[in-house]
């Protein structure tokens, strides 16, 4: 039997952003090596996370980081796949952007349609789709190397309302919302990235939310 493939699609979140050492964690602490670990050996996991990257928009000052670009091509390099989580929007948060949570929505509307389409023409509507809400942008944020990019209060403020427009996009686009936010908080230490216990948590949760998935999709 083969097995049920699931591409994780993110920002450093989903590479393993280390807020302490600001390297990268190790294989056993990243959420979607501990979802796989936990789901078991019948699934297999796509790593495609990139620090930096936002929804839609170009960065100058980082490089090559617009996922809208990026998504087609990866869809089709890893094709075929069972799941796609989609855990985006923290980088759209920064100061440079000035972006309201509408703002933000937006440009992941148009993701998702993208992907939809992807789904739809040149996969028979085969995969799924998880839309997670990245976990709140910290107070403890305005003290970290971080403060400065990410704006502080605005940050904050926005990140706090995007699993309700995510929500929204969720229902309308025929997708599972996953909260990261409801199970998993910053580091203290950067206030955006995840430390290795909320890494791993968050792997562990959606593991049972993708089995929850799966039994209904069976029965």
């Amino acid at each position: 039997m083969s097995k049920k493939r699931i591409l994780c699609f993110g920002d450093s979140l989903t590479w393993g952003f280390d807020p302490v050492s600001r390297t990268r964690l190790p294989e056993d602490s990243r959420w979607p090596r501990v979802l796989g670990e936990a789901l078991g050996s019948e699934y297999e996991i796509i790593e495609e996370g990139q620090n930096g990257r936002t929804i839609a928009s170009d960065d100058p000052a980082e490089g090559e980081k617009n996922g809208l670009k990026y998504i087609g091509p990866c869809m089709e390099s890893h094709s075929p796949f069972d799941i796609i989580i989609i855990m985006l929007g923290s980088n759209d948060l920064k100061r440079k952007f000035s972006y309201s949570s509408m703002d933000i929505a937006g440009e992941m509307q148009i993701m998702i349609e993208k992907i939809k389409a992807y789904n739809h023409f040149r996969c028979g509507d085969s995969f799924k789709i998880i839309l997670m809400s990245p976990p709140f942008i910290a107070d403890s944020i305005k003290e970290s190397w971080l403060g400065d990019s990410f704006g502080y209060e605005n940050s904050v403020k926005v990140s706090k309302e995007l699993p309700d427009w995510y929500g929204q996009l969720a229902k309308m686009y025929d997708c599972y919302h996953f909260e990261a936010s409801k199970y998993v908080v910053a580091s203290d230490a950067d206030g955006c990235h995840l430390d290795s216990e909320n890494q791993r948590k968050l792997g562990q949760e959606l593991a049972e939310f993708i089995k929850k998935m799966s039994d209904n999709l069976t029965k």
